[in-house]
């Protein structure tokens, strides 16, 4: 049984640094969802022990927030901000600084992707319409929106499990991580702006690039959904700040008035949940918990510790968590380091560590993705290395910041 386990376990992680398996038509989510399934199909975990694997506090914030994203992305909300934006006459570094702090904003509240997927499409169109180059607005948009996810523990799915499963303070990781995201966010922009600088308008040829049959049209500003979704999110913000009530009661009953809708069918609402990364999310919970009954793990951990490399320890749990997190992408890294998470600066460490290193290449992140597909869909390309031109600097700039601020916090 325990060789089934490490063999299940193995392909999935294989899996999951390859962003596939050769010859098979699966990504992440089809791995772990098909690592889950091959466990309880050879009996090595029952249906009751799966069950129990699934941390059920984390899946439900993760969808409740996703109801609320949902609802303001319906409103038309992204839509207005991202137009109100473009609407301002200011010079292009100053849009960017804007940008940069909205989107950054957004993210700490909702989900990244989500804003990334309902912004990027109308912000080419705003550079296009104002003779800008979209790219550096694309680059700040993925970069800020992933670097202001980590501000709060509901602004990404690592950070949901983190904050739930070491039961943190909502409060306390908020001004724990505030200057090192503010810092980062300004280095974001110093980067792009200078490398930029001269060079904000596009090629002609952009401006009359045939638009793809399948990009989306905008949603439309709706004051009435739109007002519902703000009103839920900010009171739910407040009760986080100000209560000790558990999180994912809260936020699920939020979702659950938003689904009370006259004009929103709770189809459309559904449709837009990210069923991919909840599945994800089951799936390694349920891989993860079959190798931890193996004892293989803490074995493994206690090697490294008397081979002089102890990931309990705070320096070398955040270098695990940047380096994994680029090897297995980080959801699946934080998983796998949360049993070593003991130090009282832990959550933290593994929230900014594993948040800041997604914006190191495109695969880093599914922001990154989701900008870089809205990109193509317009003809409008953003390779490899033209990413790493500014996700690069941008990561390792935030990373060393991010771990300066943790050693001062605690000396």
């Amino acid at each position: 049984m325990i060789a089934t386990i490490v063999i299940v376990f193995s392909l999935v992680y294989i899996g999951m640094i390859l962003g596939g398996l050769p010859f098979l038509q699966l990504d992440r989510t089809g791995i772990a969802v098909l690592g889950a399934i091959a466990l309880i199909a050879a009996e090595s975990l029952t249906l009751d022990e799966a069950g129990r694997a699934l941390h059920l506090p984390t899946l439900i914030l993760l969808f409740s927030f996703m109801v609320i994203s949902a609802q303001l992305r319906l409103g038309g909300f992204y839509t207005l901000v991202t137009e109100r934006l473009g609407a301002l006459r200011v010079s292009p570094a100053v849009f960017l600084a804007a940008l940069i702090a909205a989107a950054a904003g957004l993210s700490s509240v909702f989900s990244n992707d989500v804003v990334c997927l309902a912004t990027a499409p109308v912000l080419i169109d705003i550079c296009l319409n104002r003779r800008l180059d979209p790219v550096p607005f694309l680059l700040a948009l993925s970069c800020s929106s992933n670097i202001g996810s980590a501000a709060t523990l509901i602004g990404n799915p690592q950070n949901m499990l983190i904050g739930e499963t070491l039961k943190m303070s909502f409060v306390d990781y908020l001004r724990d991580a505030a200057v090192p995201v503010g810092l980062g966010l300004v280095v974001t922009w110093l980067l792009i702006a200078l490398r930029w600088r001269g060079r904000w308008a596009f090629d002609p040829c952009l401006a009359t690039a045939d638009r793809d049959p399948r990009v989306e049209r905008h949603a439309r500003f709706d004051p009435w959904q739109a007002g519902k979704g703000l009103a839920v999110a900010a009171g739910l913000f407040g009760a986080f700040l100000f209560s000790d009530w558990p999180r994912e009661i809260l936020a699920l009953g939020g979702a659950g008035i938003l689904l009370l809708s006259r004009k929103l069918h709770s189809r459309q609402m559904l449709g837009l949940v990210d069923w991919q990364i909840i599945l994800m999310f089951i799936g390694l919970f349920i891989v993860n918990y079959a190798l931890e009954t193996t004892e293989l793990p803490r074995q493994a951990v206690s090697a490294l510790a008397q081979a002089g490399f102890d990931l309990h320890e705070p320096g070398l749990l955040y270098g695990a968590s940047f380096l994994l997190s680029n090897v297995v992408s980080n959801v699946p890294a934080v998983m796998l380091l949360l049993p070593m998470a003991t130090h009282p600066d832990a959550g933290l460490l593994l929230a900014l560590s594993s948040t800041f290193a997604g914006n190191l290449f495109i695969v880093g992140s599914i922001a990154n993705m989701i900008v870089v597909d809205a990109a193509a869909r317009r003809n409008i390309v953003i390779s490899w290395r033209r990413h790493a031109l500014v996700g690069v600097p941008v990561t390792l700039s935030t990373i060393a910041i991010g771990a300066a601020w943790c050693w001062l916090r605690m000396r």
